[in-house]
């Protein structure tokens, strides 16, 4: 059975979203202070988006050195990053974004004017390939392959600008990209435990009796999703992103009103620990080697997060 997005993305529900999109554990903007050694802490957005802009100028610096030219950019927000999920709890975001439509209707313009594909596209035909094997890598250099978790198998180029950068700032390029795609596709080995849980469906009909003394009758947070798009069909871009907010907002505040956002938090926990015992060590190894980049990503970007 196909899973809809935000039944996959339950995992990212704690904050407004989740960095990455919805393969990505959830993360937060401070640490969790109940956890320590390897497995401490995840990075904070902005930590991320370090991490981000680290890695586009050591893309640039291997493309230099190659002959060609590279740009830094875009880079997204801790806004941008806070966007998706299953459910919205942070009331000053959605009072600013509502759910986030703006915020995904602005990348496809920032992807549109960067300025590396204008500058690939205008290269000679020969030339083009030759930046696009640099920058991305070629089939015939070898591919690495890591089994995600969920089924299936990811393989990247081993070696490339985008390799090269990664292996400066993670360390070693393959045990990095092993750990990193079986930390960030984990979260449907536990999710369907969570969502059959009792404790959680009694908080989500918490939730819905909040919402429907609020004025707005709706089972459960994706059901709002579903119904939006009708909501706001024919309405001026203003209308409706102020429909949008009013009902990002009133979720928001019925999540941290009743029981739901503690619950999910705690579940989430639960159930991680409870299922993901196989993959332990992939995930302390991404931790690690996550927050051992940053201090080398403060070197190369000269700023802190």
């Amino acid at each position: 059975m196909k899973r809809s997005p935000a039944y996959v993305c339950l995992a990212a529900a704690i904050t407004v979203g989740a960095a990455g999109g919805c393969t990505a554990a959830t993360s937060a903007d401070r640490p969790d202070p109940g956890r320590s050694g390897p497995m401490a802490r995840e990075l904070t957005h902005r930590e991320q988006i370090q991490l981000q802009r680290a890695e586009a100028l050591l893309v640039k610096e291997c493309m230099a050195g190659e002959g060609f030219s590279y740009w830094v950019g875009p880079l997204p927000t801790v806004d941008d990053l806070k966007a998706g999920g299953y459910l919205v709890t942070d009331v000053d975001w959605a009072s600013r974004h509502g759910y986030g439509g703006r915020l995904s209707e602005r990348l496809p313009r920032l992807q549109r004017e960067d300025p590396n594909h204008a500058y690939a596209n205008g290269l000679p035909r020969k030339e083009r390939l030759r930046y696009d094997e640099t920058l991305n890598g070629a089939l015939s250099a070898g591919m690495l392959s890591v089994e995600l978790p969920t089924g299936g198998t990811v393989r990247t180029p081993r070696h490339s600008c985008l390799t090269e950068a990664k292996e400066r700032l993670y360390g070693d390029f393959a045990t990095w990209f092993t750990a990193e795609k079986v930390a960030t596709n984990v979260t449907e080995l536990f999710v369907p435990d969570l969502v059959r849980d009792r404790r959680f469906a009694d908080a989500v009909g918490e939730w819905s009796t909040c919402m429907r003394e609020a004025g707005h009758t709706y089972a459960d947070p994706p059901a709002i999703r579903a119904k939006l798009p009708a909501l706001t069909k024919g309405l001026s871009s203003d209308k409706a992103h102020a429909v949008e907010v009013r009902l990002a907002v009133a979720e928001a505040r019925c999540a941290t009103g009743t029981p739901l956002a503690a619950t999910a938090r705690a579940l989430e926990k639960e159930y991680r620990g409870k299922r993901l015992g196989a993959y332990r060590d992939e995930i302390a190894t991404y931790r690690q080697m996550s927050l051992a980049a940053l201090a080398r990503a403060e070197d190369i970007t000269g700023t802190t997060a």
